[in-house]
C-alpha cells in the first residue's frame, strides 16, 4: 500500500497574508483609530477646536510630549523603563540657566554641559541595570528621588530661590531662541518649531528602529535579552545607549522649555514620566517589551494634546483630562495584549 506523501508546510517568512491581518498587527493602528475618534469627538464639540489657532494650540503640548515619547518607545521596546526622564528634563534646564546667569558661561558652552550632565544620567541608569540586573523601574526610581532632590537643593543654595531667570538677557540667546523656540507661520498661525522637531525625531527614530541593526538589536533585546545574547547581539551596550537616547532628548525638551519660558522652576518636569510611558503605551508599545512603534509614541502624544486643549474648549472641568487619560491607557494595554496574542497566532 502507497502512503501519500504530506504536503510541504508552508514557511511562515514567505507566507502570503492578507492585507487586514497586516494591518491589525502594526503596533500604531490602535492609536491612529485612537486619534481619529478624539479628533472627531472634540471637533464635533468645538469649532475652535478644529481652527487653525485650535490646532497650534493641542500641537504644541503634543510636539515636546512626542519628542520624549518617541525616545522612551525605544526604550520600552527594548525592555526598560526610565522613571527618571521628567525630572532630567528639568536638570538640563537648570543647569543650563544656572551655568549662564551665575557663573557666567556662554550660553552654548552652557548647553553643551548641560547635554553631557544629560548623557551622563542615562549612562549611570544603563550601565546600572545591566551591571546589576536589577530591575530598571528600582535603578531609575533612584535616580529619580535623587535628582529631584538636587534640582531643588542646589538650586536654593546657589540662587536663594526656587527657580532661576534672566536667561533672554544672555548672549546668544537670539541665535539659540531660533533654533529651540522660534515659530513657522502656516496660514497667518503661528506654529511652534518643536512642532518640526517632534516630526523629525519620529521619522529619524522610525529608520532607526526599522532599517537598521540597531534597531533589530532593540526588538531582540527587548524580546529576550539573553537569547540575544547568544546570538551575538551587544546587549549591553545597546540598553546603555538606549538609556542615553532618553537622557538625550530630555536635554532637547529641557532646553527647549527654558529658551522659551527664559526662566525654569527648581521642580520642572516632576510627573512628566509617567506621561511619555502612557504616551508610548498608547501608542502600541508593549510594558513586557520587544512590540512598538515610534510612530505609534507620536500619535499616543497626539491623543494627549488633542484630549488636553480638547476638554478646555469643550468647556468642560479640566480634572476630567485625567480621568481620559486613564480610560485611554487601560483601552491601550488591553488593545495591545489583544494585538500581541492575535500577532502569534498568525505566526503558527
Amino acid at each position: 500500500m502507497t502512503i501519500a506523501a504530506a504536503p510541504p508546510a508552508t514557511d511562515e517568512r514567505v507566507a502570503r497574508t492578507g492585507l487586514l491581518r497586516r494591518l491589525l498587527v502594526k503596533p500604531e493602528l490602535g492609536s491612529l483609530i485612537g486619534a481619529l475618534l478624539v479628533f472627531t469627538f472634540f471637533a464635533v464639540l468645538s469649532d475652535v477646536f478644529r481652527s487653525t489657532s485650535g490646532v497650534a494650540n493641542w500641537l504644541d503640548p503634543a510636539s515636546t510630549i512626542g519628542i520624549m515619547a518617541v525616545a522612551v518607545a525605544l526604550l520600552m521596546i527594548g525592555g526598560q523603563f526610565d522613571l527618571s526622564a521628567g525630572v532630567t528634563t528639568g536638570t538640563a534646564g537648570l543647569t543650563t540657566a544656572i551655568l549662564t546667569t551665575h557663573y557666567h558661561l556662554v550660553l552654548w558652552v552652557a548647553m553643551a554641559v548641560s547635554l553631557a550632565v544629560c548623557l551622563g544620567i542615562g549612562f549611570v541608569n544603563g550601565y546600572l541595570v545591566m551591571r546589576t540586573r536589577l530591575p530598571s523601574f528600582i535603578i531609575t526610581l533612584g535616580t529619580f528621588l535623587m535628582l529631584q532632590g538636587l534640582n531643588l537643593g542646589l538650586t536654593k543654595v546657589i540662587t536663594d530661590t526656587v527657580s532661576v531667570g534672566g536667561i533672554s538677557s544672555e548672549p546668544y540667546y537670539e541665535t539659540a531662541h531660533k533654533i529651540f523656540a522660534s515659530t513657522i507661520t502656516i496660514n497667518g498661525q503661528p506654529f511652534e518649531i518643536a512642532i518640526v522637531w517632534w516630526i523629525v525625531a519620529t521619522v529619524v527614530a522610525s529608520y532607526v528602529l526599522l532599517r537598521t541593526r540597531f534597531g533589530n538589536w532593540i526588538f531582540a533585546v527587548g524580546g529576550d535579552v539573553n537569547a540575544s545574547r547568544n546570538v551575538g547581539v551587544p546587549a549591553r551596550r545597546t540598553t546603555i545607549t538606549l538609556f542615553m537616547g532618553v537622557s538625550g532628548a530630555a536635554w532637547f525638551v529641557g532646553t527647549t522649555q527654558v529658551i522659551r519660558l527664559t526662566s525654569v522652576q527648581a521642580n520642572s518636569g516632576f510627573g512628566l514620566e509617567l506621561t511619555y510611558i502612557v504616551a508610548a503605551v498608547i501608542g502600541g508599545c508593549l510594558l513586557t517589551g520587544g512590540f512598538g512603534s515610534a510612530v505609534g509614541a507620536s500619535l499616543g502624544a497626539l491623543i494627549f494634546g488633542m484630549t488636553s486643549q480638547g476638554i478646555v474648549y469643550a468647556g468642560w472641568d479640566s480634572d476630567w483630562f485625567k480621568f481620559f487619560l486613564g480610560a485611554m491607557l487601560l483601552l491601550a494595554v488591553l488593545s495591545n495584549q489583544l494585538v500581541r496574542r492575535y500577532a502569534e497566532q498568525s505566526r503558527r
